[in-house]
């Protein structure tokens, strides 16, 4: 049995996805007998519960995050667990603090979404964006191995064995998901509900799901128990996920972690950027057809929700493009086992840089 550090903060202003991604992987690592250990400067009640729901141990060091004391602690929690390797996820982590990470001697694992050139001095790089093999990683981080592509989207088992069931029809889900991720920092969730609980079409099940990890949870349910409108409802940690996006017949959902989610259970979605860092993945996937993108980037929440709101209305209306969005969405290289080959090449034998087993890695 292996340990792997996974090092990954969530909070309020950051959101959550790093960390639900990485937990994706964690599962995998479990399933293969190995040990997956979570370690914070940042993090919320909501995720915590989640971590020791599930089973994980998790700890919080010290920080400011990405500075010498982070790393200290990083590297001085390696040494006591005996860690085989280090799943670092965040945009936080300077040059310093990865370099001084990968001299700990731990096989380090990167997670990226930008592929702004940007040295990750990493042994293994992950990036499941669709164009991901097209970025500069042979620079970013010379002779790591490259899980790039959708081959590699992270999915939770929950969401994974759901991906496994016969796709229902367009006609057959009749449920318009909203969800703006862990803590939606945009604050679009009320607004985005609001709009549309006003021109609810009818057949139509509107529900929000809001993470625990939200200063606005309570908020949000408040306001929509007082629109008093039937077939609208707010679920905050839904602790089924899977199932219900099964049951969507479109989502409106942030461009991060989610994403890969809705992808593999096949569900048209309209794509809303709310941080940098998920603009070109966002992009990437409209150009596949299964999805569609908004940016709410710098926007008045009550104006971007009127946007929202109303291509989400029309692209409802539309069954036909839904259906067609569907199929693309099945039609893509997406099995839902991209946590499980992350695990795998996390703690299998190292691959000789520039091999072509390394290069095969890449999955479009």
């Amino acid at each position: 049995m292996a340990v792997i550090l996974i090092r990954a903060d969530a909070s309020p202003t950051i959101g959550t996805g790093h960390v639900m991604r990485c937990l994706a992987v964690a599962e995998a690592l479990r399933d293969q007998g190995h040990e997956a250990l979570f370690a914070a400067v940042e993090s919320t009640p909501a995720i915590d519960r989640r971590l020791s729901a599930d089973g994980f141990r998790h700890v919080s060091i010290a920080g400011p995050v990405g500075q010498a004391a982070d790393l200290a602690a990083t590297r001085s929690l390696l040494r006591r667990e005996h860690g085989m390797a280090v799943m670092l996820d965040g945009y936080r982590f300077g040059e310093a603090y990865r370099v001084g990470l990968q001299a700990a001697g731990a096989r380090v694992l990167a997670w990226d979404d930008l592929g702004d050139g940007t040295p990750l001095h990493a042994d293994l790089v992950v990036n499941a964006a669709p164009q991901a093999a097209a970025l500069p990683y042979d620079a970013m981080a010379p002779g790591a191995v490259l899980l790039l592509g959708p081959g590699y989207a992270p999915l939770r088992r929950e969401v994974r064995l759901a991906a496994q069931e016969p796709r229902r029809a367009i006609a057959d889900r009749p449920v318009l998901l909203v969800t703006f991720g862990g803590s939606d920092p945009l604050g679009l969730t009320g607004p985005v509900l609001q709009a549309l609980a006003k021109e609810r079409p009818d057949g139509c099940r509107i529900v929000a799901v809001v993470g625990g990890s939200n200063p606005r949870a309570k908020e949000v349910a408040a306001e929509v128990a007082a629109l008093a409108a039937d077939g609208v409802s707010v679920e905050i940690d839904c602790p089924r996920m899977g199932a219900l996006m099964a049951d969507c017949g479109l989502a409106v959902s942030a461009g991060g972690g989610t994403m890969g989610e809705l992808a593999a259970l096949a569900v048209p979605t309209l794509l809303v950027v709310t941080a940098d860092n998920q603009a070109m993945a966002s992009g990437d996937a409209a150009e596949l057809g299964w999805c569609t993108a908004v940016d709410a980037r710098g926007c008045d929440p009550a104006k971007a929700a009127a946007v929202i709101a109303g291509r989400a209305l029309a692209l409802w209306a539309d069954a036909g493009q839904r259906q067609r969005m569907q199929d693309a969405a099945t039609a893509l290289p997406l099995d839902g086992d991209g946590a499980v080959r992350i695990a795998s090449a996390l703690t299998g034998p190292a691959l000789k840089p520039g091999s072509a087993a390394r290069r095969r890695t890449a999955l479009a």
